[in-house]
């Protein structure tokens, strides 16, 4: 928390009016489902649309969350809590055995597009609704445009469990609703739904002349037939996915908005794919080039460009970047689930003269969130994985940097930060480095860090909301470091008395266990307040 008035009152203002802006966005959003005023409370039950509303958008703050824990704890060795957080050992136990991680990811990423269709069909407005009288104007800015729907999962089911699960992690994930969040990623991997993912992945690092790091022996030759079944079967969907929604747009049977020509909304839907499809590869290329040299950042005119912003000054651009990156991706997930939603008038004919049964699963709008998985964000993540350098090296990455970091700038999803708060507060959640300690900490202890890859090259790890990094984790609401260490140091001394104190060994284990805690919580603050004293040193200096 910076300790400038200025910045503070900034902060402050951008959370009152983001706050503010979810408060509306969420009332009219339930103000249209008891209006019978979206797809699903329309067409069948305000209660359901209601109740499938929430539901989505909890399960979507385990699916973000639980992959930055996901992703963030490989490297740790699980001993050092697995009597702390047991859920947690369980899960990365099974879930970081083998190749299991990219399993995960890979179900993982089409749980969130199929998540977020589920709140599109809840809660997005029909054709020429409107509700609480609103003017046109905010009907258009919050309703038409999707504004409303798009704050509601920026903030409550994407942002504030990205920044919670980034530096608490243990913590996190240590439930069993990610534990079936998980064992349900990793089940729709292995219905091969995705395997056209593993082809995508075999080309690019053919592409880039690299083999693929695998932790696990060679498939047998039974589970190789196994799996390039799979691998064709996947594509055959992925294609009658695109036939039939592209049937569905020509046709005028989607929930595309009335006026719009089938040609502009082919083309929108192509546009928007390849637009997710940059900001998604843009993320793990900026994590790889983040452990390059300057010289060959600098390879391309475009790069050098691109590189000098997002690691400019204190390097708060690059986890500017990923909420910027958020909100757009969400933008074009909820404009890509109206163009490829299919909805059929009464008495029409089916898409493709499919029977009702089928019709009806096209409607729930899954053959868009299939495309979307595969074409718009799997492939791009693995092309960036081989090629970051090259990613950079085009204006277009440049220009959605720029857009991305104006976005954030506006501190339209501060109000992420403020639920964050909450709830770390309610849950309880500490730092990883309370439990573990420090990777120095770690080291010294003879529990090092081992990275799970050396090469990341058809991997889709670096595509995370990157756990322990120094991200825009809400310190606003909480104790300063100064703070933090004085209620450190007086719980020390009760721990120290209550030692002295205690009448039999199992006590005394207990409270030593908890001192040894506090004192490893005493060592994170002091690095913090060196660090800051660091900070202040050379900004003194600069002035003078």
């Amino acid at each position: 928390m910076s300790d400038k008035p200025g910045v503070n009152g900034c902060y402050a203002i951008k959370a009152i009016y983001s706050v503010a802006l979810l408060i509306f966005s969420v009332i009219i959003v339930m103000a249209l489902i008891f209006d019978e005023q979206t797809k699903l409370s329309r067409d069948v039950h305000p209660a359901l649309a209601f109740v499938l509303i929430w539901v989505a958008l909890l399960w979507l703050c385990l699916v973000e969350g639980g992959q930055a824990s996901m992703v963030g704890l490989p490297p740790i060795d699980r001993e050092l809590y697995r009597e702390s957080h047991p859920v947690t050992f369980r899960i990365c136990e099974h879930g970081h055995k083998g190749d299991n991680l990219d399993r995960y990811l890979l179900g993982r990423q089409f749980m969130v597009l199929a998540i977020v269709f589920v709140i599109n069909q809840s809660g997005a407005p029909v054709e020429d609704a409107s509700v609480l009288g609103l003017p046109d104007v905010l009907a258009n800015a919050f309703l038409k445009s999707g504004l409303a729907m798009i704050l509601m999962t920026c903030m409550i089911g994407q942002l504030n469990t990205q920044v919670n699960a980034s530096h608490c992690m243990l913590d996190f994930l240590n439930d069993y609703g990610n534990w079936f969040t998980v064992k349900v990623a990793m089940a729709i991997e292995a219905s091969g739904l995705l395997h056209a993912s593993y082809l995508i992945q075999m080309i690019v690092a053919a592409l880039a002349g690299k083999t693929i790091e695998s932790n696990e022996e060679p498939r047998s030759g039974f589970m190789n037939l196994l799996f390039w079944v799979r691998v064709l079967y996947s594509c055959a969907i992925l294609i009658f996915a695109f036939f039939a929604t592209i049937a569905a747009l020509f046709d005028g049977k989607t929930t595309m908005w009335e006026g719009v020509p089938e040609v502009v909304a082919l083309i929108l839907f192509f546009l928007l794919m390849a637009v997710v499809g940059m900001l998604e590869g843009m993320q793990i290329a900026f994590f790889a080039v983040a452990k390059m040299t300057d010289e060959e950042r600098k390879s391309s005119k475009w790069a050098s460009m691109t590189c000098d912003v997002l690691f400019h000054g204190e390097g708060h651009n690059l986890p500017g970047f990923m909420v910027g990156r958020q909100l757009c991706v969400v933008s074009c997930f909820f404009v890509i689930a109206r163009v490829t939603s299919m909805d059929i008038e009464e008495g029409e004919s089916n898409v493709l003269g499919v029977s009702n049964g089928a019709q009806e699963f096209f409607n729930t709008g899954l053959l868009g969130a299939l495309i979307t998985t595969i074409v718009a964000s799997i492939a791009w993540q693995l092309v960036a994985s081989a090629f970051p350098l090259a990613f950079l090296s085009t204006p277009i990455t440049y220009v959605l940097l720029r857009l991305c970091l104006l976005l954030e700038a506006t501190g339209i999803c501060t109000g992420a930060w403020v639920i964050a708060a909450i709830h770390r507060k309610a849950a309880g959640f500490q730092r990883d480095e309370v439990y573990v300690g420090t990777a120095e900490e770690r080291a010294a202890m003879q529990h090092g860090d081992t990275p799970i890859h050396k090469s990341e090259v058809g991997h889709l790890a670096g595509g995370a909301f990157p756990a322990g990094h120094d991200l825009p984790y809400s310190e606003h609401s909480g104790p300063t470091p100064t703070q933090r260490r004085v209620r450190i140091m007086e719980n020390i001394d009760i721990l120290k008395e209550q030692i002295k104190a205690a009448t039999s060994e199992d006590e005394t284990a207990v409270f030593e266990a908890a001192l040894r805690k506090e004192t490893r919580a005493l060592q994170q603050v002091n690095h913090e307040l060196r660090v800051e004293s660091s900070k202040d040193v050379d900004t003194e200096s600069e002035d003078v």
